[in-house]
């Protein structure tokens, strides 16, 4: 289809622009189910208004139609750069190579939260530059639909983006009050159309085959597009409440996934943790370092699992809210203001370890100078992110070591709030060697305390070995209830054995128990950092560990696994005044034990793993690229037209019709100036109103050059056939063309390079379109 031939007015222009506005945001409302707040839409708004009233802005001047895209998107880049590029632009609004890797990494980030938010999703920065960076987009290609193809029923393509997303996410689709906005905004857009379309025609001088064929009365009546409209209008409700009924969500189709995924902002870190196919690398690989003041040596935890199913040990999902920043963080659940608590400043630096989960001790009390958006968990405290992940973390983490006392771990209240019914649940039908050993090792035990203390030490005993071959060759490896009991028959297994028995045995008597994930205090080095001992963490540290809960202290961690880590202080038999019951000896605990899992944390619990590097360097490819494709497209007409003039000069040379190249280069420059040069004014009219210009009124020569020019151009299309025009037309085409620059101002001329009016004129000319006033 040609563009529409009829040229519109400003005000015409000004209510398509309007029009196409208000159908874009309205149909950006449709996401409102997948992101919290509405701070967002307005960015939204923001972008579309700058793109698309900015391109009604270089059609005002009466930039070249083929110009306007590019020069909405070079808007919508300053618009970003100002909204996003911070520090590294200049002025604010030009963008460098650092704003051009800031926006790499925004992109990545915004794939990132994609994949790691549940609905309704935060807008952290990158996913709100994706936003942004989408909306721009979409609102360049409704302007040209609207406005330079003039096909506004088109425009409804672009649109059905954001109105089709929330389909493919979330079960109900896109809410039915948009969609029927939605609808009517486009119905909008096309009545605006259709009476700007009439008017324009009425208003046209055309003659001939395109002349109007209404003349009078100068109005367009309202009833002759009503009933049109009207139709359209049920159309486009009946479409709409289809959509919203039969638009497939990720939870019953496969189209877009898993069904088990339940939505595409899902946990970055699969709930199912198996440790054991990472179990017998054996090369270490350094996670972290760290700096800890007063010789403080925690554990780290990067997830905790709470839901227990008989076959797989799973975090309980649960959307990021926006309010759980990391700069304040809460005091832990049950823990009392009795229990004696301190806090401890830890400096960490990532090495390799990549993950959206950050090792964190429990429980902490706040995290400085992490880099992207990060959000604790309610209650297991657990740290994760949205759009970025550990690569090249540096953080400080301000650690609230809890020291509880026996005496008061022995006093817990034993009746339990609804909330920790969840850390109670086991299977219906549990095999009978787990309740026969929870009932045989905690019988005599006076509390819950001792209890627990009775099964960590029963698992540290002599009875059991620390394997991560056994569980392999006897084929029970994993964490369901039918491996804990084989494991306990065999009696041979790694940590995620041991702490999935000892929370489901502690479960059984009563204990809400979970399992954290993360690493063991890792290895002291003889380097030291301002006095500080410097402690190296490794894939050899990742380990699984049960917390049991007491109320009035909380979440407390145990180490059954023999040979690994450090059994607390309150948890060995016989701790504190009183005496506990009598109970095995725990096994010794030594930094230098044998069995240490050898496990990659890149392929057990973390996302893809990266190179800091490959990603910096492919982000400065990208920007570079970026930049570079923009200035292809400024400089695209500039080198049209040369090849143009060349092509010209060379006919000149051959003579090849050498007159009238000449003076069809002569005038094209003349156009491109904007000193005339129109296809009605003959070649003597032309020279002789440029031979009045300055520059050929004080330059004989180049006055001669002209009038020679046209002689023999005129020979040439009146005269007889194979008149040669004579010597020196190249020479006088030069001499000329210098005379017409000279004669230009500095911003014309600019303007003559970069958007050649001739060339455009040729263009327009060529799709049957052609300018007029108030164009």
């Amino acid at each position: 289809m040609r563009p529409d031939p009829v040229p519109l007015s400003r005000v015409q222009r000004l209510a398509l622009t309007s029009a196409s506005f208000l159908f874009l945001v309205i149909a950006t409302m449709a996401l409102g189910p997948l992101i919290s707040g509405s701070g967002w839409w307005w960015l939204c708004a923001f972008i579309a208004a700058g793109t698309l009233f900015s391109g009604l802005g270089f059609r005002a001047i009466r930039t070249p139609p083929s110009l306007v895209p590019v020069l909405e998107l070079v808007v919508l880049l300053l618009m970003l750069t100002l909204l996003f590029g911070g520090a590294t632009s200049f002025a604010l609004i030009v963008p460098t190579q650092g704003t051009f890797e800031t926006f790499g990494e925004l992109i990545v980030g915004a794939q990132r939260t994609i994949e790691q938010q549940a609905v309704p999703a935060i807008p952290v920065p990158a996913l709100s530059f994706g936003l942004a960076l989408g909306v721009g987009l979409l609102a360049v290609l409704i302007d040209i639909l609207v406005q330079t193809l003039r096909m506004p029923a088109l425009a409804a393509a672009p649109a059905l983006v954001p109105i089709l997303i929330p389909g493919f996410i979330i079960e109900a689709g896109a809410e039915l009050p948009t969609l029927v906005l939605t609808a009517a905004a486009y119905l909008l857009l096309l009545r605006i159309d259709v009476r700007v379309r009439r008017r324009a025609t009425l208003a046209s001088r055309e003659e001939g085959d395109q002349a109007a064929t209404v003349i009078a009365p100068k109005r367009v009546p309202i009833a002759s597009t009503l009933g049109a409209s009207l139709g359209l209008a049920a159309v486009g409700l009946l479409a709409a409440s289809v959509l919203a009924a039969s638009t497939p969500s990720i939870s019953t189709s496969l189209l877009l996934g898993s069904p088990s995924r339940g939505t595409l902002f899902a946990r970055g870190v699969s709930p199912f943790i198996d440790l054991g196919r990472d179990l017998r690398r054996p090369d270490a690989r350094p996670a972290f370092h760290y700096l800890a003041r007063d010789g403080d040596r925690p554990y780290f935890t990067l997830l905790t699992l709470d839901r227990f199913e008989g076959e797989v040990w799973s975090a309980t999902e649960r959307a990021v809210d926006g309010d759980n920043t990391v700069d304040a963080m809460p005091r832990p659940d049950g823990l009392s203001g009795r229990v004696d608590t301190s806090e401890h400043p830890i400096d960490v630096f990532v090495d390799e370890v990549s993950t959206t989960w950050l090792p964190v001790p429990y429980p902490t009390k706040r995290i400085d100078g992490l880099r992207g958006s990060w959000f604790w968990d309610d209650g297991a405290l657990t740290v994760r992110s949205v759009d970025t992940n550990t690569d090249g973390q540096e953080y400080r983490v301000t650690r609230l070591d809890v020291e509880p006392t026996p005496a008061q771990l022995r006093s817990a209240d034993r009746d339990l709030s609804e909330e920790l019914a969840a850390y109670l649940a086991l299977p219906e039908e549990l095999p009978q060697v787990i309740t026969d050993t929870a009932a045989s090792v905690t019988s005599g035990a006076p509390s819950p305390y001792d209890a627990a203390v009775a099964i960590q030490a029963y698992l540290r005993g002599p009875d059991f070995d620390y394997s991560t071959q056994a569980p392999v060759e006897e084929g029970y490896d994993g964490g369901g209830f039918d491996v804990i009991a084989q494991f306990l028959e065999t009696k041979a297994g790694y940590c995620v054995h041991f702490a999935s028995t000892m929370a489901v045995l502690a479960r059984e008597v009563g204990i809400p128990a979970r399992i954290s994930i993360g690493y063991t205090q890792g290895s002291p080095t003889e380097e030291r950092v301002e006095g500080v001992q410097r402690v190296e963490v490794d894939s050899h540290d990742l380990h699984s560990w049960p917390e049991l809960y007491f109320e009035g202290v909380g979440w407390v961690p145990f180490e059954p696994t023999p040979g690994r880590g450090l059994v607390p202080d309150y948890s060995r038999p016989g701790a504190g005044e009183e005496q506990g019951p009598n109970v095995p000896d725990p096994a010794t605990s030594t930094p230098g034990a044998s069995g240490r899992p050898e496990l990659d944390p890149d392929r057990g619990l973390a996302g893809p793993s990266g190179d800091a590097l490959a990603n910096a360097q492919q982000l400065w490819i990208r920007g570079g690229a970026t930049v570079l494709v923009v200035l292809l497209l400024l400089l695209l007409p500039a080198a049209f037209r040369t090849s143009q003039r060349l092509t010209r000069l060379g006919r000149v040379r051959r003579g090849e019709r050498a007159a009238d190249a000449a003076w069809d280069e002569l005038v094209a420059t003349a156009r491109d100036l904007g000193a005339g040069g129109g296809d009605a004014e003959t070649a003597r009219a032309f020279a002789a109103r440029i031979s009045e210009r300055e520059a050929f009124a004080d330059d004989a020569a180049a006055r001669s050059a002209l009038l020679r020019l046209r002689d023999a151009v005129e020979r040439e299309r009146y005269g007889r056939a194979g008149v040669s025009p004579g010597p020196g037309l190249a020479e006088d085409l030069v001499a000329a063309r210098t005379a017409l620059l000279a004669d230009a101002r500095a911003a014309e001329r600019a303007r003559a390079v970069l958007m050649p009016r001739s060339l455009f004129d040729r263009a327009r000319k060529a799709l049957g379109d052609r300018p007029a006033a108030g164009a």
